[in-house]
Order: C-alpha cells, then structure tokens, then sequence
C-alpha cells in the first residue's frame, strides 16, 4: 500500500478559474487641440464684440435698414407714382389736371383754401359735386357747394347718384329740377355703381333712359361714373359712346385702354386743404385744351 497521505491543517484555497476584467481606459484629452478652439472662440468674440461697438456698423445697419424701408415702400410701384405729403396719397405723376369729388360727407368747404393748396404743379383745378341721389334726396351741401367752388376758380361738375330699382327718366327729371347746368361747367355725370337687387338687362334700360333724357333736354353728352369692376362685369360693350370716370384706387395705372376714359378717381384718402374730411381724388385723362373742349358751350 502507498504511504498514507498527510493532511494539512489547513485545505488550501480552490479558486475558479475567471475572466480577467479588461483595463477601462479614459479617453485622452487633447490639451493642445482643446486649448486652440478656446482661443479661436475668445478671439471670434473680441472680434464680433469690437464690430457690434463700431459706429461704423451702425452705420452700415441704419444704411442698409433706409435702403430696404424704401424698398418696400416702392415695391412694385411705378417710379411715376410718387408720394405728395401735402396730399398725403400717391398721386400719377404723368397727369397734369387734378381735381376732387364731394357730398355732404365732406361737410363745409372752404372752397378758396383748396384753390391755393399746390404742391409740385399738382393743384385742384375741377371738383365734381353731388346733387341728388334716386327720387327724392338732395345733397344739403350741394346749392352751397354749387355757387362757392365756381366762385374760386374751380371747374365743376354735378353729379346724380343712380338707384337702378328707380326709373330712369323719373331719376333725370328730378336731377334736371335740382341742378342748372351752364355754360363752362363740366358734363352732368350719373354714378352707378350697384344692381341694388335688379338684373343687369334691367340696370342697363334705366340707365340709358336717364342718359338719353339728361342728353335730350341739356344738348350735352353725360359722363358715366363707376367702378372699374362693375364696369368689366355689366357695362363694358354698352354706352361705348359715352365718356367715362373709372374708380380703381391705389394704382400706379388704370387697368383700361387709356382711349376709354375721361377720368380716373385713383385715391378716397386725399387730404385738402380747406376740407375737414378725407377726398376722393381724380386725375383728367388729358391737357387743359382736352378739358376746355369737354365743358358746356
């Protein structure tokens, strides 16, 4: 038999075999890359803090801003349509014959201050003046209106406010009663401008009643007013040969062959002088001799 084994006094350790954990290395910082960037960023903030104190960028900045407020104050207008503050409205500069329409909205005028107001060869040389309006209405300010514009210089013209709903001819003689048109005064004008519930065929009956009784007693072609709209949908091809005020606002130019109209009210917000309300304005689609030939004789 093999020799007894000796046991120790103490068993020895077993241990289990394990997995040694790899090393966990911390990524290495870059000192020298990191220390560039933080200068660059230093020195890029000097740099933006040294032009944002410069008055030169103020400069540049109030240049820039100027340029650009002009820019949209202009865009996409024609360079002939230009601001005239006294008038506080652009006004076509390619016009030489200016003038207003009234009613009672603007309430009394002082008629001898509009005469005077000019700026830039822009003045008031005609005003057309509402006189009636469907069967029974009269301006209240038209009789005043009537006897002081003249009385200043101004050339004038009266105008009724057309209710299709409304016969025609009984509309002339009531316009007719009300206004006396003499010789030097602009054509007598009818404002349409609404079918007030009626067919356009029924619109258009009326209004050529009117038109051919005001024609008949006052041997003077009248003047058809109305808005440029309303003129392409119920009136463009009819009464060709009568002349036209068009109302198409805040335009550089009126979108209608210019051989069509006599005039062109292109502002409701003009400011006159003598007038506590703001004004329709109005520019004449000619020369002083075109208009002298338009009035009565």
């Amino acid at each position: 038999m093999p020799p007894e084994k000796r046991i120790p006094n103490k068993a020895p350790v077993t241990r289990k075999p394990g997995v040694k954990k790899p090393a966990v290395r911390k990524p290495a910082t870059n000192k020298k890359k990191k220390s560039a960037l933080s200068i660059q960023l230093k020195l890029f903030l000097a740099g933006l803090l040294l032009i944002l104190l410069s008055p030169f960028y103020y400069g540049y900045v109030l240049r820039s801003f100027v340029a650009t407020w002009r820019w949209v104050k202009d865009w996409g207008q024609d360079p002939n349509y230009r601001t005239y503050e006294s008038f506080n409205i652009k006004i076509p500069k390619k016009y030489t014959i200016h003038g207003i329409d009234v009613s009672y909205y603007q309430g009394k005028i002082n008629w001898p201050k509009v005469k005077e107001m000019k700026e830039d060869e822009v003045s008031i040389r005609f005003a057309f003046i509402k006189a009636t309006e469907g069967l029974l209405l009269v301006d209240p300010y038209f009789q005043r209106n009537w006897r002081e514009a003249p009385k200043s210089g101004i050339i004038c013209g009266a105008y009724h406010f057309f209710r299709p709903k409304k016969d025609g001819k009984t509309q002339a003689k009531f316009f007719l009663q009300v206004v006396n048109i003499e010789k030097g005064d602009l054509p007598p004008v009818v404002d349409i401008e609404a079918l007030d519930g009626v067919s356009p065929l029924k619109m258009r009956a009326e209004l050529s009643d009117f038109l051919n009784y005001v024609e008949l007693k006052t041997k003077v072609r009248p003047i058809i007013y109305t808005g440029l709209k309303f003129y392409e949908d119920y009136l463009l091809n009819f009464f060709d040969d009568y002349p036209l005020w068009i109302a198409h606002y805040y335009q550089p130019k009126l979108r209608l062959d210019k051989s069509r109209w006599k005039f062109w009210q292109h502002s409701d917000k003009a400011k006159i002088n003598g007038i506590g309300h703001v004004v329709d304005f109005n520019a004449f689609n000619g020369d002083s001799l075109a208009l002298d030939r338009l009035l009565v004789r």
